[in-house]
């Protein structure tokens, strides 16, 4: 796949243009890519950061901007153009961005969910681009399936009902730290994530998953045993041996067994540890 960061590095030629954000790379997602597919080779335009970030709006992100740029790759696209988002773009009429950047790329065929709207003050819709005189396809929503109804599920730690919207379990993306190392002594040796600040944390818990092909026992919180104040991820690879310091960590989330808690005593702890690994090693994938 090839991935643009300004229009100059596109040759000009009749392109099928998919255009939207794709946080999370969900079903409907997907389905505007599959209905752009249907037409040509597609190149998609997406926004880095997301336009509702630039405009002073919260919004806790599904996925990195790298973790995106590979949804889209395993969904075949061909091309991609990342557009900067910046106040200066966000000023832009919808006319002018459809100029600078659509027409500049040969975009004739413009595929896009039928509530997208695009431009200063959101005024560009797909009427506006059938005025231009672009090809207009705009792909119905799917039912119930929409970011912000997978961020609802995802905070409230519904992860097997945010994986049937997004055709595939919620991930947590991050680098490995150094972290307390608490989970070693315990015989449960853990690795502590980072994730990005505009990055979407589940509600906290223990969870099942997977991790680097193996299955992981994930806590998400603040250690409540040890009176801890500062939220950790931290996923416990079953079976796994090796220094994961540094790396980047794909953790998928499969099962939310149970909230976190302070124990009795630390037995009672290590107890409780080894029953989340049982459940982790049968839990099922959700998809």
């Amino acid at each position: 796949m090839i991935v643009a960061r300004t229009v100059e590095e596109l040759a000009v030629r009749p392109r099928t243009v998919a255009i939207g954000s794709f946080d999370g790379v969900h079903r409907g997602h997907r389905y505007i890519l599959d209905t752009a597919r249907a037409v040509g080779p597609t190149t998609v335009v997406t926004f880095w950061p997301h336009p509702r970030l630039v405009l002073g709006n919260r919004v806790e992100l599904l996925s990195t901007l790298e973790r995106r740029l590979e949804l889209l790759d395993a969904a075949e696209v061909e091309e991609v153009l990342v557009v900067a988002f910046s106040p200066e773009v966000a000023a832009l009429t919808a006319e002018q961005f459809a100029e600078d950047v659509l027409r500049r790329i040969g975009a004739t065929v413009v595929v896009v969910g039928e509530d997208f709207r695009f431009g200063r003050g959101a005024a560009g819709d797909s009427t506006l681009l059938r005025r231009l005189g672009f090809e207009v396809r705009a792909a119905s929503l799917l039912e119930g399936v929409s970011s912000t109804r997978i961020r609802t599920l995802l905070r409230d730690g519904d992860v097997v009902g945010a994986a049937r919207l997004l055709g595939r379990p919620p991930e947590l993306d991050g680098t490995v730290v150094l972290g307390d190392q608490r989970g070693g002594t315990l015989g449960y040796p853990t690795a502590n994530l980072a994730t990005a600040a505009e990055l979407l944390v589940p509600a906290y818990g223990i969870y099942a998953g997977a991790a680097l092909g193996h299955r992981a026992a994930i806590s998400i919180g603040v250690n409540p045993h040890y009176g801890g104040d500062e939220r950790r991820i931290e996923p416990h690879l079953l079976d796994f041996e090796g220094d994961l310091y540094g790396r980047r960590l794909l953790v998928e989330l499969w099962a939310r067994l149970r909230d976190e808690r302070a124990f009795d005593s630390e037995a009672d702890l290590v107890e409780q540890i080894a029953r989340d690994v049982e459940a982790t090693r049968a839990a099922d994938r959700p998809a």
